[in-house]
């Protein structure tokens, strides 16, 4: 894990899931995925997307615009049963889930109104050489 996510979990938890820095008001959860090859549990941290108070969570493989998808999506499709914590500021709720890859006119509105909300999102899409940028949904199970 690289130290900047390190520093972001520790704020995340020091803060109810509210973590500062580059992430400050932004939505961000933490994702324990399984390792594809590995087996092995990872943590991410990853900004989301949340459009009604019940509804599932977003997530997008942007890597910051990069030519590949991150590893933890190759983890998602492989092992898609996981948990996410999210938090209020004051408590930290790990949730069971369940991932899905959203395509199609589905997969363009998620990631236009990620897009809309945190424009960065938009330039991910447009440095990337890959066709498109995924969006998983993560839904309680």
């Amino acid at each position: 894990m690289s130290d900047f996510n390190a520093q972001v979990i520790a704020d995340f938890k020091q803060h109810g899931g509210q973590p500062g820095g580059h992430f400050k008001d932004s939505p961000v959860l933490l994702l324990h995925s399984i390792g594809a090859k590995s087996g092995q549990e990872r943590l991410q941290p990853l900004m989301y997307l949340r459009q009604e108070a019940s509804g599932p969570w977003y997530v997008f493989a942007s890597y910051g615009g990069a030519p590949k998808n991150p590893a933890w999506f190759h983890n998602l499709v492989a092992h898609p049963e996981i948990e996410i914590e999210v938090g209020d500021g004051t408590d930290i709720e790990r949730i069971p889930v369940r991932a899905r890859v959203v395509e199609g006119d589905e997969r363009t509105t998620v990631y236009a109104e990620q897009a809309r909300r945190f424009p960065q999102f938009a330039d991910y899409q447009k440095k990337t050489t890959r066709e498109i940028i995924p969006v998983v949904e993560l839904s309680r199970r």
